[in-house]
């Protein structure tokens, strides 16, 4: 297994990201089927246990940067400051969207945190919308540091 190091990232943080990446056009996919066609409301089940897999994977993935800060490679302060919000809003969105899930208590509706719904509802979609907006700031840019010979994108394929 490959460690980080300044040159490239390692075989923990490649899959990481990866797999998380994954996670996220299952979760993208699924909002906007059901939000063309009602019929796909079905696939809430998976929208939400990928959720809960994204949660998790992006904590992991966040202590592991911490871990390994060092040998990572370096960016700049906008880099890294677009990096920060993007661990925010991964924390964040599946964060709210699960709140607002505990919230609705039992599936006859007993027992409903109304305040933990309403925070949901008002912006589990709208959190999400931006993280959708900034992953795909971010492919653009490792897209165009690629083109500009930076090999941004070696570094995490490996």
């Amino acid at each position: 297994m490959k460690p980080d190091n300044p040159q490239t990232y390692g075989t923990v943080s490649r899959c990481l990201h990866w797999l998380m990446a994954l996670c996220f056009v299952v979760m993208f996919g699924t909002a906007l089927a059901w939000n063309i066609n009602e019929d796909y409301f079905s696939l809430m089940g998976i929208h939400k246990n990928c959720g809960i897999a994204l949660l998790v994977l992006a904590l992991v993935r966040f202590v592991w940067m911490h871990v390994n800060l060092r040998r990572r490679p370096q960016h700049n302060i906008i880099v890294k400051l677009g990096h920060i919000a993007l661990y925010l809003l991964m924390i964040a969105v599946p964060a709210v969207g699960l709140i607002r899930n505990i919230g609705k208590g039992a599936p006859d509706g007993s027992g409903e945190v109304e305040w933990m719904v309403q925070l949901g509802n008002q912006w589990h979609g709208e959190l999400a919308i931006a993280l959708g907006i900034l992953i795909l700031g971010h492919i653009a840019m490792a897209v165009v540091h690629q083109i500009k010979r930076e090999k941004i994108i070696n570094r995490m394929l490996g």
